[in-house]
């Protein structure tokens, strides 16, 4: 039997789920803007209180590794450092991508010859993407791309092509194609269960101590155009 708490803050959601044996358990969730800091430690509590756990009883943390929100990505992998060192338990890192397209593989079924386009909304018009098959593995690897109308033209001209995550709304009007489908997948930590149980159960964990997530460009700081006095 495995308890797996897995936790999701690469973007503008905060979630936390609770699974046993692959099934959800409980979920805790809000996409309220930068709350991230303040909510997570609650959730987590409220979680494992409501379910009479401890961070002992956990057999594992799984948490998001990125790309994403480097702040965001910063407070959910710290927080699993924090339970994991604490309780001597396991960390388990999950790919945001490939778990977003867990998600819409649980939403239009897999195994359809299809492939999946998870999108995780950068700056502009640029994403964080790749590519993935219809059976959850992967395609091509992960990148930082500018959309134009020029993208995907190649898999769309030989299959369907899912377009999903907080990137793709913006890319409605430049991908227009009859093999492109944009459907509604939500970034919630309920998508990274199976994967997080699969990992478990392979032993493929991650060192604590230096794992650090996976941010694929480095942070830039916005400079204000005021000077030190305001003006």
């Amino acid at each position: 039997m495995s308890i797996i708490l897995c936790i999701e803050t690469g973007t503008e959601v905060c979630s936390v789920s609770l699974s046993k044996d692959s099934k959800i358990i409980d979920i805790r969730e809000s996409a309220e803007p930068q709350a991230h800091a303040r909510q997570l430690a609650v959730f987590i509590d409220e979680l494992l209180k409501k379910n009479s756990l401890t961070t002992k009883d956990l057999s594992a943390v799984a948490v998001s590794e990125g790309p994403g929100s480097y702040t965001g990505l910063r407070i959910g992998v710290s927080t699993a450092k924090g339970i994991c060192f604490g309780s001597g338990i396991p960390m388990i890192a999950i790919d945001s991508l490939q778990a977003l397209t867990q998600g819409a593989i649980n939403q239009v079924g897999g195994n359809t010859g299809s492939i999946f386009c998870p999108m995780i909304d950068a700056r502009r018009m640029e994403v964080y993407t790749a590519l993935y098959h219809s059976d959850g593995s992967p395609k091509t690897a992960t990148e930082a791309l500018i959309i134009d109308e020029n993208s995907f033209q190649k898999e769309l001209a030989e299959s369907k092509v899912y377009f999903f995550g907080n990137g793709a709304p913006k890319c409605i009007e430049i991908i227009n194609h009859p093999n492109a489908a944009f459907i509604n997948v939500t970034h919630t930590a309920a998508n990274m269960v199976h994967l997080a149980h699969r990992l478990f159960d392979a032993a493929k964990f991650v060192d604590v101590a230096y794992f650090e997530p996976f941010y694929l460009k480095d942070f830039v700081v916005t400079k204000s155009k005021k000077n030190s006095l305001g003006l």
